[in-house]
């Protein structure tokens, strides 16, 4: 077999909604940790030629101050697009059986759902506002 350099690439940018309610948590470190699941669809072509949709489900790891962030906007059901990078965690689940698990460690995160009129944004995150004449590229 001839030596293939495979490119380090190991990204994942995905949408969906969070499955249910998280709360945030501190590392011995005091390092602010939340985990949370997303459920995604993805479209599937059944064997008569038509389409339907089929749920996945993933973990989700953020920390520090963006854990913060999710803790106080996330909540079950709602809508996020995240980006971040697969990670495999081992653990001993109960009864001594060792546990491997793959979950999305997100370093960006995007909150799909809209803010209430009267609730201001946090300082420091600006609401987006709509881009006027032609764009740059």
């Amino acid at each position: 077999m001839t030596d293939l350099r495979l490119p380090r690439v190991n990204r994942v940018l995905i949408a969906g909604r969070v499955v249910r309610d998280f709360s945030l948590r501190y590392t011995s470190g005091q390092v602010p940790v939340a985990m949370f699941t997303i459920a995604f669809n993805r479209p599937v072509k059944a064997t008569d030629g038509t389409w339907g949709e089929v749920a996945g489900f993933v973990n989700v790891l953020v920390s520090h101050r963006l854990a913060e962030q999710c803790a106080e906007r996330l909540k079950k059901g709602s809508p996020v697009y995240l980006e971040g990078r697969l990670q495999s965690r081992k653990f001993d689940a109960a009864g001594g059986n060792s546990r491997t698990v793959l979950e999305i460690k997100a370093d960006q995160v995007q909150f799909l759902d809209r803010r209430d009129e009267d609730e201001p944004a946090p300082p420091g995150e600006s609401t987006p506002r709509p881009v006027e004449g032609d764009l740059p590229f």
